[in-house]
């Protein structure tokens, strides 16, 4: 009914105002932190794939192509939340965090014949992170805390059967914080914000070639997502208790300084008897050609960053959608290797890991609420610095309802 999706859209806007950074690691100081690719709980058990996926009860918002897959009766909403757990080791110290939030919020229909609209908020990177050491006299301590969320508007559309293509255009926009005080014979207090303001694009494709008389299914699945400078603002603060005087310094336009690179991904996915989904991906961003310039005052704090590339692949099976409660229930499981964008002191990041899940649906409905459990491992390398194991709970609902069916009156 539609009053579950607006109490759910309720529920998970209040959840975003309340939480919106999903990080917990160290590592998210360094550039815009964290980086998300726009997958859905049901995704995330798959080892996060989706170029090639194409599922009419699944909201895909890593290719918009495959919007153009929703069947005409139905509105799909769907939001997810992360939980995190994180044990750190760093020079045998031990360490222990928890954090989560909502991931994403967004809905899916068909506004023509061949033509599917998706909308909502997904996330683009998240900081979070607080640390500090001792030092003569005092401490240093260091935390950081925001992110950059995407509002998006997409379309996908089939203009021939078989070919899908489709465009996500969106407001990015949120600040990222990161701090630094240092406690002596006096307080000071430095602080660095990127702030945010502006638009985004992504484009995507897909083709489907239908094998065994339409009960197997080949998919390829394209991405690209252009380079572009960041709009918005960054500056520094400086404030030091005997000066009782908070100075902003280096305030600036990040238009020329600050860039996103460019993004490409490809998939390849192989459904089987309608039953058994099978799918391998690759990211490729030209990060270490993106600038990222300092800020003055923040010399020091010299950024660089490394070309990001991940593969990932997942499957899925489900043994009979119109058949038993059992039957109907989805069985995902998926594995990945990111090597990541950070470069900390020479040394870059990487973190690879495995999950699994299932689809449980609700009875006498296509809705389904997706249990998903993801094990990580992040270090960097050729230096390990921080020594990092995860452990990720995530719940994600699709809310799957008919809004343009007709009743008939007898």
């Amino acid at each position: 009914m539609r009053y579950k999706i607006w109490i759910a859209a309720c529920c998970a806007l209040l959840a975003f105002s309340a939480s919106a950074q999903n990080s917990v690691t160290p590592y998210s100081r360094v550039g815009y932190g964290m980086l998300s690719d726009n997958v859905s709980s049901a995704q995330r058990s798959m080892g996060g794939i989706g170029y090639a996926m194409q599922d009419g009860r699944t909201i895909n918002a890593m290719n918009p192509a495959s919007y153009s897959q929703i069947d005409s009766l139905t509105f799909l909403w769907g939001f997810g939340i992360d939980m995190t757990n994180l044990w750190s080791n760093e020079e045998g110290i031990s360490g222990y965090s928890f954090g989560g939030g909502l991931d994403y919020i967004n809905g899916l229909f068909k506004a023509y014949k061949h033509l599917g609209v998706s909308f909502g908020l997904v996330p683009y990177t998240s900081v979070g992170y607080s640390f500090g050491n001792t030092m003569d006299n005092g401490t240093d301590s260091h935390s950081g805390s925001g992110g950059l969320t995407q509002l998006y508007l997409g379309a996908g559309w089939e203009p021939v059967k078989g070919l899908s293509i489709g465009a996500n255009v969106a407001y990015l926009f949120g600040t990222v914080t990161n701090n630094n005080t240092i406690t002596s014979t006096s307080i000071t207090y430095f602080s660095r914000y990127l702030k945010v303001r502006d638009w985004n694009a992504q484009f995507g494709v897909q083709y489907a070639l239908r094998l065994r008389g339409g009960r197997d299914r080949l998919v390829i699945g394209a991405t690209y997502q252009p380079k572009k400078s960041f709009h918005g603002h960054a500056w520094g603060t400086y404030y030091d208790a005997q000066d009782t005087k908070l100075d902003t310094v280096g305030y600036t336009s990040m238009k020329g300084k600050y860039q996103q690179p460019n993004s490409f991904g490809v998939g390849l996915s192989y459904l089987v008897n309608r039953r058994l989904l099978m799918e391998v991906d690759f990211t490729y961003q030209d990060w270490a050609k993106a600038k990222y310039s300092t800020i003055t005052g923040f010399e020091t704090e010299n950024t660089k960053f490394d070309n990001r590339w991940k593969i990932a692949a997942g499957a899925q099976y489900c043994l009979n959608r119109r058949g038993s409660y059992v039957g109907q229930m989805i069985w995902r499981a998926g594995a990945f290797y990111n090597h990541d964008y950070l470069n900390i002191l020479g040394n870059n990041v990487r973190d690879y890991g495995a999950s699994v899940g299932v689809g449980i649906p609700v009875p006498n409905g296509k809705t389904t609420i997706n249990v998903g459990f993801e094990w990580k491992h992040r270090v960097s390398s050729p230096k390990k610095l921080i020594t990092e194991d995860y452990f990720n709970i995530t719940l994600g609902v699709n809310i799957n309802e008919l809004w343009f069916w007709k009743n008939r009156i007898r």
